[in-house]
């Protein structure tokens, strides 16, 4: 059975990862003001439109995601030919209509294909399954990197299926933006009010950094701490402790909003990527999609892992 895997690009991971292991890409489309980019996970393009334009009007941007008509296009002129079964793995749904949007198409993609196959040459079923993987930025990573993990290894489609959901619902992001201001005006402008004006000018005038945590679709603070690159120490060394107790995949997913060397030289990082190495966690690291770094700014870090429930300590 051929599998094939599909991601929307706020699914934080290495292009070449994805663009090895034949991954396709739903692109989200960012536009500032008349600046417009289709982001399909090209970190040197990411990384001029970040100088470009996020760092200025970033707050000001317009996402668009995939709509279910694009969806169902790529599926039935492409994909429904190429595999047999697809799996795709969306940005959690309480935070973007793609999973909606693809949930939607999917209904009209397995009442279509059958044509589209036969005319190909093939008269065998088609399936797909769309998974919430509840998560967002490097955390999105997590399902994927085991999808094609199971898939190497030779595992069926019902296997990778329960695995996957699985995993969503264990699956860990922490985030530590740079900018409360950049976040709350971002949040205005989606007319998201959970950042008041209050609170960012606090955290911005005493240099407080909260970090957030995503699992399950939902995202909330764990802890504030002072200073940025006190805070990333903070989840640098938590992932590595949750690396020593026991992952339940050997991956851990990074990315950050800019240059990766900028990353790489925060206080922590080195501490993470020791413990990775010492127990043969997988690290992949990847510069934040354009639509992570119009939402939560330039310069945040976010660390991505899998791991039986925990508090942040």
């Amino acid at each position: 059975m051929r599998i094939g895997l599909v991601v929307d690009s706020a699914c934080d991971l290495p292009g070449d990862f994805l663009a090895r292991n034949g991954i396709t890409i739903l692109p989200i489309t960012v536009r500032i003001g008349d600046a417009v980019l289709a982001d399909h996970r090209n970190e040197e393009a990411t990384l001029q439109f970040l100088h470009a334009q996020i760092a200025e009007r970033g707050a000001d941007a317009e996402t668009t995601p995939f709509t279910v008509q694009q969806i169902q296009d790529l599926f039935l002129q492409k994909l429904v030919i190429d595999y047999d079964y697809v799996f795709c793995m969306t940005i959690t749904k309480t935070r973007s209509p793609i999973f909606d949007n693809a949930m939607q198409a999917s209904f009209a993609i397995l009442n279509e294909y059958r044509a589209v196959r036969s005319a190909a040459g093939n008269d065998t079923p088609f399936a797909l399954r769309v998974i919430d993987t509840q998560n967002l930025f490097s955390a999105q990573g997590i399902l994927p990197v085991e999808a094609v993990r199971l898939r190497d290894a030779g595992e069926g489609a019902p296997k990778i299926r329960a695995r996957l959901e699985h995993l969503a619902l264990h699956t860990h992001g922490y985030l530590v933006p740079r900018d409360l201001y950049y976040i709350r005006n971002r949040a205005r402008k989606k007319n998201d009010r959970s950042v008041s004006l209050l609170s960012a000018a606090l955290g911005t005038a005493l240099d407080i950094k909260p970090v957030l945590h995503a699992n399950r679709g939902d995202t909330g603070p764990v802890a504030k701490i002072k200073g940025f690159d006190a805070a990333a120490r903070k989840v640098f060394e938590f992932a590595a402790r949750r690396v020593e107790a026991g992952l339940l995949t050997p991956t851990m997913c990074l990315c950050y909003g800019g240059e990766l060397e900028e990353m790489r030289a925060l206080p922590g990082y080195t501490t993470l990527r020791d413990a990775c190495g010492a127990h043969n966690i997988d690290v992949y690291e990847s510069v934040m999609s354009l639509t992570g770094m119009v939402n939560v700014g330039k310069g945040a870090v976010v660390v991505g892992f899998a791991a039986d429930p925990h508090d942040f300590g």
